[in-house]
């Protein structure tokens, strides 16, 4: 059997309330069928500078975890893509096309949507990656699944620091106050389904992509397209200081109903996003999946959710909230 690591980072949510299945109609009250949401609460935990630098990517943390919760039914629904915030997508030729992993020097929006997730897991700090994206309350994270809820419990101290650069959050850290995930994660945590979102708070008066922009997103997409990922990866070979991507033709994943592409990022880089229509003159592209996880078999592969109507379920859900 094929085991698989997911590189998130959490922290322990023992004592929080439990996610529900919300009913119809999509409010900020009342967001889409099916929608696992979870309420944060108070921020309880002060994210130094030295406490970044030490957070934990997760998979040092986690137990593997094998292909037995796998499905294969990721459900279509109608395309829909939302642009990206005051960005334009110009027709260029790619320059930084295809990398494994490398540094990326191009500037531009992604590197102020970007940025690295801390949280708490089971009483340890930890971190993955996560992108603010365009959005009706101007307030969403895109991340992975297992960035928000593992092992039956939710993260606790959620936050959100754009443009992370060792240790230095220079558009401050956004604390969450709801946590999503599609309703297969939070019931079994099939890989299949490992999308998840926050919503975050105000900051000084200002709400997240007003101050730091955001990408586009999109759902129900054509496979099999050129794609850009981005992360803060912190296992070997890298240290999680830095934001790291990878850029190639993405393919159908091997043992889920995913999409893979050649990639070395490591633990930590977990809920960075993928992009399609990446433009590397702004740095501004259209999310569709986000890093979840690898096999021992081709460390080399990177594998993510396919963006269907479960994962716009979640988006909207969050958009709405």
């Amino acid at each position: 059997m094929n085991k698989i690591w997911r590189g998130a980072i959490g922290l322990a949510a023992a004592g929080l309330a439990v996610a529900a299945f919300v009913a119809p109609s999509a409010t900020a009250e009342n967001p889409a069928p099916g929608v696992a949401v979870h309420d944060m609460g108070a921020l309880t935990t002060t994210w130094t500078p030295e406490a970044m630098r030490n957070a934990i990517p997760l998979d040092r943390l986690l137990p593997k975890v094998d292909a037995s919760r796998v499905t294969h039914d990721v459900l279509r629904g109608a395309p829909q893509v939302v642009q990206p915030t005051g960005s334009l997508l110009n027709d260029v030729l790619p320059m930084a096309f295809p990398n494994g992993g490398g540094d990326w020097t191009g500037g531009g929006a992604v590197e102020k949507t970007a940025g690295r997730v801390f949280f708490t897991y089971q009483g340890r700090q930890a971190s993955c990656s996560g992108n603010a994206v365009t959005s009706g309350n101007k307030s969403v994270v895109m991340t992975a699944g297992h960035c928000v809820k593992l092992e039956g419990a939710w993260h606790t101290d959620w936050v959100f620091a754009p443009a992370y650069n060792n240790g230095n959050a220079p558009f401050g850290t956004w604390a969450a106050k709801t946590t999503l995930s599609t309703p297969q994660w939070e019931a079994s945590e099939d890989i299949n389904f490992d999308v998840g979102a926050a919503v975050v708070n105000p900051l000084d008066g200002q709400s997240l992509t007003d101050v730091v922009g955001g990408q586009g997103v999109a759902f129900n997409q054509a496979r099999g397209q050129d794609m850009y990922a981005f992360g803060w990866p912190a296992a070997d070979p890298y240290d999680g200081t830095k934001m790291i991507y990878c850029s190639g033709t993405t393919f159908d994943a091997l043992i889920s109903d995913g999409i893979g592409m050649t990639c070395d990022m490591t633990g930590g880089s977990s809920g960075g996003p993928w992009f399609q229509e990446f433009d590397e003159g702004t740095g501004s592209g259209i999310q569709n999946s986000v890093n979840s996880y690898k096999i021992n078999l081709i460390p080399t592969w990177m594998f993510g959710p396919y963006f269907g109507a479960d994962a716009q379920g979640v988006y909207n859900a969050a958009s709405a909230g």
